[in-house]
């Protein structure tokens, strides 16, 4: 099938609508028309790192469309369904029979090779190969070759350009604290990083009561909004983060999440917590970071990663969907909509601040 898709070249290019061609879906495959992308952080790290010398990919991972055909293997999804997709787990892993999808052992291979698990690629360009299954999709194109693992059906009066990034970053900020910090009501939760994941978090822990939220970001609009969510605001740049924390929590937070990938705002996290209190990280960034293991130890604190929320798709996208439909996860607010074809000014947008959640639409 030829289609459009949005191919990177390289780090140093920017993305090109052009046409390819879609392979044909095999039995335990699934064929959706593309509606809406997010364009999320993960998409431009993974094209920022992938050398032009590979050549052409397809990124793009928080897909939603409309089902058009199914493999006769394939049970759970029909054709006209409505789906939300996400990343793919192997469900036969120690980590997947343990519910924990989201650290499938063979995570890298389903998700992040650049083809199918057994070499194919489901995109080519003039007959050449084109690095694609991304996330087991590949979404920025008009459609895709998805599986039943990485398919969420939802219900048609889902808006999808809305619930497309439930596929990833929202689910990994709403994730990362109903999953996995679980605060309490009198807990004090502080979100370093207002973008889209960080987001996420605020709204899911307004929604468990939390008494006390805090958000640190450095621009002026986003902290604004943050206010609007009911949080208190930090400027990184003219405030001492760590002072105010703790003024703001009596002497330190319960919780902390981490969306930057930045040591010093992590080490920040860390530091920032009361005794026993949890530090998550979730952001993509630098492979190391210094923490002071005394204060670690002697404080009892936690300092752990996080992926995709620790979530397990099938229940827990429809969760934050029935969120979003009372009015408890007013996420449609983060959203801005973008055509295909303006792909590259998303991009630029969401670098400057002044958008916290692109969603491409075709």
């Amino acid at each position: 099938m030829l289609m459009k898709a949005a191919l990177s070249r390289g780090p140093e290019y920017p993305f090109s609508l052009e046409t390819v061609e879609l392979d044909r879906a095999r039995p335990d495959e699934v064929v959706v028309r593309i509606v809406a992308t997010g364009l999320c952080h993960t998409d431009l790290f993974a094209k920022s790192v992938l050398p032009a010398a590979l050549g052409p990919a397809v990124f793009g991972h928080e897909g939603a469309g409309v089902v058009e055909e199914v493999g006769a293997l394939v049970e759970t999804i029909s054709p006209g369904d409505h789906v939300v997709l996400t990343y793919r787990h192997c469900g036969a892993c120690r980590q997947c029979r343990g519910a924990n999808p989201a650290y499938c052992e063979r995570a890298h291979q389903l998700n992040s090779s650049g083809s199918r698990p057994d070499g194919s690629t489901t995109i080519t360009l003039d007959g050449e190969r084109v690095r694609g299954a991304f996330f087991g999709q590949s979404s920025f194109s008009e459609y895709v070759v998805a599986t039943a693992d990485n398919v969420v059906v939802v219900d048609k009066s889902v808006d999808l350009i809305t619930a497309a990034p439930f596929g990833c970053g929202f689910q990994t900020g709403a994730g990362a604290v109903l999953n996995v910090l679980a605060p309490e009501e009198d807990s004090s939760m502080v979100v370093f990083g207002a973008g889209s994941v960080g987001f996420a978090a605020l709204l899911a822990a307004r929604a468990r009561r939390v008494a006390t939220l805090c958000a640190v970001d450095p621009l002026p609009a986003r902290r604004a909004l943050a206010e609007e969510f009911g949080a208190v605001s930090i400027d990184p740049t003219t405030q001492d983060v760590a002072a105010e924390i703790r003024a703001l929590t009596g002497g330190g937070a319960t919780h902390t999440l981490d969306t930057t990938g930045i040591p010093t705002v992590i080490g920040l996290a860390v530091s920032a917590l009361r005794e026993r209190g949890t530090a998550v990280v979730v952001g993509l960034g630098a492979p190391e970071v210094t923490v002071d293991i005394q204060d670690l130890m002697r404080k009892g604190k936690t300092l752990r990663g996080c992926i995709e929320g620790d979530s397990s798709v099938q229940s827990f996208i429809p969760q934050l969907l029935a969120l979003h439909s009372e009015g408890r996860f007013p996420v449609d607010r983060l959203i801005t909509r973008y055509s295909f074809e303006d792909i590259n000014r998303a991009v630029a947008d969401q670098a400057s601040g002044s958008v916290v959640k692109p969603v491409l639409v075709w």
